[in-house]
């Protein structure tokens, strides 16, 4: 579950205007500042439970019947699972959506193509977030694909032998 930290609205705001310019969620502009000094596989750690953790807050908006709060996070926990594939793999920030795009076919390629339709999926998600077109059934089918790819990603992390890097 989320802690909450109280901070002064002027730095909050300052924050989710510079996570807006870089067309990330609150939650990853925050973990990305904060797990700048880490080295990668631990960077790869940090985003793959903050996307485990995430998905937990989307079930939860969910059952209090927030479409549009779950779709979102829903999308950030598979942005978050992606780069944390590229942290592990290579190294690699992804700081732009194009990128995370381009390196959704890198995971598609070693963990299966299913990961294409999770990532499709999620990004549907976003759309539904600022659209609003989505359905509850909709946010569900996504929500347990996303689950699947992060699971995933989370055992290549945690026990899979790394790749060299290309």
């Amino acid at each position: 579950m989320a802690d909450t930290i109280v901070i002064p609205r002027v730095v909050a705001e300052r924050i989710r205007r510079e996570a807006e310019k870089l067309g990330v969620s609150l939650e990853e502009y925050v973990i990305e500042l904060l797990s700048q000094n880490l080295d990668p596989l631990d960077r790869a750690r940090e985003h793959i439970e903050a996307s485990k953790e995430i998905l937990e807050e989307a079930k939860g908006d969910l059952e209090e019947a927030s479409v549009r709060q779950a779709s979102e996070k829903i999308w950030g926990s598979a942005a978050l699972a992606v780069k944390a594939y590229a942290y592990w793999r290579e190294g690699k920030m992804l700081p732009s959506h194009g990128e995370l795009w381009e390196y959704s076919r890198v995971v598609a390629g070693e963990l299966g193509d299913w990961i294409l339709e999770a990532w499709n999926q999620a990004s549907g998600m976003h759309t539904c977030f600022y659209e609003g077109w989505c359905t509850r059934e909709h946010v569900e089918k996504a929500l347990k694909a996303v689950e699947e790819m992060v699971e995933a990603i989370n055992e290549k992390i945690r026990g899979g032998v790394k790749k060299a890097a290309r």
